[in-house]
């Protein structure tokens, strides 16, 4: 028996050591709210990092204006960012055609052409969500923070354009939570090909 508490007692410690020595997280400043209309080309890669760290209120992003976009209407933006929540722009209860692929751990400059189907609708419940993006990030329980998964993500916008996306952090100056950012390329013609 007190080989048995004597073991709990060392994970504990463990335990507590590790959650004492946590890391310091990249962190990003948002990026200046500064619509750059796309029009026909392609553009990217860019990165950007979008301040959602306020818990309840839905930040926008449109790939056409490449930028955050305040009070859009109901197709003029493809993205929104609640804290860690990335839903897209389509599905019951929104208004575009909007929707999101999961593409796997490849590098982001590899892919050039991307998929017209199998994109993924978000979610109007509750707490809305886009099933592809909800778990963009793996959570370290020692240090209590999260850590963008390695993965690219093709989007299909709220229009039918297409971009790629890859989630690099998610903490602010401070490391305070809820700073997005991604890089991404868009592709303002409209086609999937990522590359003219």
């Amino acid at each position: 028996m007190p080989v048995i508490v004597g073991g709990i007692v060392l994970l504990a410690a463990i335990y507590v050591g590790f959650s004492l020595q946590r890391p310091e997280p990249p962190t990003f400043s948002p990026t200046p709210v500064e619509p750059r209309p796309a029009g026909e080309e392609l553009v990217g890669p860019r990165t950007v990092t979008v301040d959602a760290s306020v818990p309840h209120r839905w930040v926008f992003f449109s790939f056409d204006e490449g930028s955050v976009v305040e009070d859009p209407g109901p197709t003029d933006w493809d993205l929104a960012f609640r804290r860690f929540t990335v839903i897209t722009n389509g599905g019951d209860g929104f208004h575009g055609v909007g929707g999101a692929l999961d593409l796997g751990e490849v590098p982001f400059d590899s892919v050039t052409v991307l998929p017209t189907q199998g994109y993924q609708a978000s979610e109007a419940v509750s707490d809305s969500a886009n099933p592809v993006l909800e778990r963009w990030y793996d959570y370290s329980l020692f240090s209590h923070l999260l850590s963008p998964q390695e993965r690219v993500y093709g989007i299909r916008t709220a229009d039918g354009r297409y971009a790629k996306i890859q989630i690099l952090g998610y903490y602010c100056v401070g490391a305070v939570p809820g700073c997005l950012t991604f890089r991404y390329v868009y592709q303002g013609g409209g086609g999937p090909d990522l590359t003219e």
